[in-house]
C-alpha cells in the first residue's frame, strides 16, 4: 500500500475514531442542560425566561461565581428539573439590591425537583419558597443573611410548604428572622446534616406528618429545634415526627423576630420545644448548654397566655401535647442565662435565680378529656444528667413538681420515615 495513502487512511480513521467516541459521550441529557455564568450580559432576565420556558426534565446549570440579583427568580408547574451550582460555597445568589419580589427563588406546583450545590444570600423576604410539590430535594443548598442579624432579615431560610416527599440534606442556613429551615404542612419529611445557626428557630417543623430529624447541628439560635402544632392550617394535629442523633447545642442568641410572630415568644436558650404536637419522639440527642429549656414541652394554651394575638376559632384543633417520648438524651448546662430575655424567658428565669431550671420542663397543662391511655402519654427515660419540673403553668408555678415518677415510662418507637425525592 501507498505510505502516504497508508497514512491517510490512518488519519481518516482517527478522526472518525475521535468522533464517534466525542459523540458516545454527548448524552441527550446534554441538550437539556442550560448553561449560566455571573458574567453573562443580562443574566437575570435570561434565567428567568429560561425558568419559564424550559422542558420538564431540564437542568439549569449556575456556573461558580457571586450572581447579583435585583428580582425574585420563579417556576411554576414544571416537574423533573434541576437548579443546580458548583458548590453551596461557590454559586452564590445574591439578593443585596432586590427592588422587586420577596423571595428569592419561588418554586410552586412542581413534580420531583432538585436543588443542589447553591447559596442564596440578602433576600427580602424568604430565601427560598415552595409550595404545593411533590418530591423536592434541597442538597447542599445555601440559606444566608450575611452581617448581623436583624429583625429585617427574611422570615424563612428553607421554605417547603404544603408540600410532599421533602428531603433536605447537607444545607446551611443564617440569620431568618423565623426560621432558617422550615417545613410546613407538609407530609413526609426528612431534614439531616444540616447547620442551623443564628437564626430565631434553627429548624421547625410545623403541623407535618411523618418526618424524621437526625445528624444535624443547631447552634446560637433563640432555640434549636421547634416541632409545633397551629390552629387554623390545612394538615391538622400534625403527628409521628423523630428528632434523633442531632447536637443541639448552645442556642443562646437573642430573640429578634418581628413583633407578632409566634416565635417571639421562644426564650432565648431553648434547645428544643416541643409545643401542641403528637406523636414526637426524642433521642440519642446531645442537647447542651442551651440554659433556658433543654427540652421544653408546653401547650398552645401557654402562649396564648402571654399573647393575646394567639386565639384560635378551630374546631378540629387539640391545644394539648400528647403521645411524647424523650429518651436516651444527654443533657449538660451552665447556670448563665442569655440575655436579654423575652416575656416567658423572663417569667421561667426569675423562678430560677440561681441559674438552675430544670432540663426538661413541662407546662402541666393536660387535655381535660385525656383518657389516660397509652398514646395519650408523656414519656421521659434514660436520660443522661436530666433533671425535670412540672411547672404547673395554669396556676402560675404554685404546684411545680419536680417528680419525674408520673412520667416514668416507654412508648412503641415511630417507625422510619422515607421519602420519594430526586438525587443528584
Amino acid at each position: 500500500m501507498n505510505f502516504k495513502f497508508s497514512n491517510l487512511c490512518i488519519c481518516f480513521a482517527a478522526i472518525a475514531c475521535l468522533t464517534l467516541f466525542t459523540n458516545c459521550n454527548k448524552s441527550d441529557e446534554d441538550d437539556n442542560i442550560h448553561y449560566f455564568d455571573p458574567s453573562m450580559a443580562d443574566v437575570q432576565t435570561k434565567l428567568q425566561e429560561t425558568l419559564i420556558t424550559m422542558n420538564d426534565g431540564d437542568i439549569i446549570h449556575l456556573k461558580a461565581g457571586t450572581y447579583n440579583f435585583t428580582a425574585t427568580l420563579s417556576v411554576d408547574g414544571k416537574k423533573n428539573y434541576t437548579i443546580r451550582g458548583e458548590g453551596i460555597n461557590s454559586t452564590i445568589l445574591s439578593f443585596a439590591g432586590q427592588t422587586s419580589g420577596s423571595e428569592g427563588l419561588k418554586i410552586s406546583n412542581g413534580e420531583q425537583v432538585l436543588l443542589y450545590n447553591f447559596t442564596v444570600q440578602d433576600t427580602e423576604g424568604d430565601a427560598i419558597k415552595v409550595k404545593d410539590t411533590d418530591g423536592l430535594s434541597f442538597i447542599n443548598v445555601g440559606a444566608e443573611w450575611t452581617g448581623e442579624v436583624t429583625e429585617q432579615n427574611g422570615a424563612y431560610g428553607l421554605y417547603p410548604v404544603t408540600c410532599t416527599n421533602v428531603l433536605i440534606d447537607g444545607c446551611y442556613v443564617r440569620g431568618a428572622s423565623d426560621a432558617g429551615i422550615y417545613v410546613g404542612q407538609t407530609e413526609h419529611v426528612i431534614v439531616r446534616n444540616s447547620l442551623a445557626e443564628e437564626n430565631v428557630a434553627g429548624i421547625e417543623i410545623e403541623n407535618c406528618n411523618y418526618a424524621d430529624v437526625y445528624n444535624n447541628v443547631a447552634t446560637h439560635n433563640t432555640g434549636g429545634v421547634l416541632i409545633f402544632d397551629m390552629p387554623g392550617l390545612t394538615i391538622k394535629n400534625g403527628h409521628q415526627c423523630r428528632v434523633f442523633d442531632n447536637q443541639i447545642i448552645e442556642n443562646d442568641h437573642r430573640n429578634f423576630a418581628p413583633s407578632g410572630n409566634i416565635v417571639g415568644n421562644v426564650p432565648p436558650g431553648t434547645g428544643l420545644m416541643i409545643m401542641t404536637s403528637k406523636e414526637v419522639e426524642v433521642f440519642n440527642n446531645t442537647i447542651t448548654n442551651n440554659n433556658v429549656l433543654g427540652v421544653g414541652i408546653v401547650s398552645y394554651l401557654v402562649l396564648a397566655y402571654f399573647d393575646e394575638n394567639l386565639t384560635y376559632d378551630d374546631p378540629v384543633y387539640q391545644p394539648y401535647v400528647r403521645n411524647i417520648y424523650i429518651h436516651n438524651n444527654t443533657f449538660a448546662r451552665t447556670t448563665t442565662y442569655p440575655q436579654p430575655q423575652n416575656d416567658i424567658g423572663t417569667i421561667l428565669t426569675s423562678q430560677y435565680p440561681a441559674g438552675d431550671i430544670p432540663d426538661i420542663v413541662y407546662d402541666g397543662i393536660e387535655n381535660p378529656d385525656n383518657t389516660g391511655a397509652p398514646e395519650e402519654k408523656i414519656c421521659i427515660m434514660d436520660n443522661i444528667n436530666a433533671t425535670f419540673v412540672d411547672i404547673d403553668a395554669e396556676n402560675f408555678f404554685v404546684g411545680k413538681s419536680y417528680d419525674i415518677t408520673p412520667y416514668l415510662c416507654t412508648q412503641n418507637p415511630l417507625p422510619e420515615v422515607t421519602v420519594t425525592a430526586p438525587q443528584p
